[in-house]
């Protein structure tokens, strides 16, 4: 508490300098820093958070167990959270459609090869990941299982067995794509297997032939978004 109440004095005095300073009828442009990130900013607000800024960077009040300061800003200050980190946006990807499949499904796919590419795998591994979530999801985070397997979700309709984690970890394309490809690099031979039997092998689907209507298109996919 005693940190921000530094804070809330220092905020105090730097109000009274600036309603001293005379009002320019045009204000230039001010880079406000927000952490690792900038944003640009005009008028007293902008330069009260700039001066702020300064101060903050000052780091006198960053003793061992104070909460961070970023924090104790946006809540004394009552500022917009030009403090906190950005969250990173997601990669564009290249393209919005091939055939059928649009912008959310395409992102969904670019999720798979960035899983693949991040354990080493090959394209060929790859383009079986979208395969297997084109048979098993159209591409789409399912919230929903089947007949079959009431209690599949996700991107490749994982089941709640505890073997491909929580329903948090089965809905999340990054993670049920990295646990989808954990159970297809144990399979030995699979270059030489057809796409669709090394599909069969982690999926375990009734038909082990599927998935194999899906190979050309997610060739393309995987081409486009890769």
């Amino acid at each position: 508490m005693d940190a921000i109440a530094a804070i809330a004095d220092r905020i105090a005095g730097i109000r009274q300098t600036l309603a001293a300073m005379a009002p320019q009828s045009t204000v230039a442009p001010t880079t406000v820093r927000t952490g690792t990130s900038a944003r640009s900013g005009t008028g007293s607000s902008a330069s009260f958070a700039a001066v702020l800024a300064d101060e903050i960077a000052d780091g006198t009040d960053t003793a061992a167990g104070a909460p961070q300061l970023d924090d104790q800003v946006a809540t004394t200050t009552g500022l917009p959270a030009t403090f906190a980190p950005a969250l990173a946006a997601p990669a564009a990807i290249p393209v919005q459609h091939v055939g059928a499949y649009g912008p959310a499904q395409l992102a969904n796919a670019a999720a798979i090869v960035r899983a693949g590419k991040a354990m080493g795998l090959s394209t060929r591994d790859q383009t079986i990941g979208v395969m297997t979530a084109m048979g098993e999801s159209s591409l789409t985070v399912v919230n929903h299982g089947d007949t079959a397997g009431p209690d599949s979700r996700g991107l490749f309709q994982q089941r709640d067995n505890g073997a491909w984690g929580s329903l948090t970890d089965r809905m999340d394309p990054m993670i049920s794509a990295t646990n989808f490809f954990d159970g297809l690099a144990g399979i030995a031979g699979r270059d030489g297997m057809s796409p669709t039997a090394v599909a069969h092998q982690v999926q375990r689907n009734a038909d082990p032939d599927h998935y194999t209507k899906y190979w050309n298109t997610a060739v393309a996919i995987v081409k486009a978004v890769g």
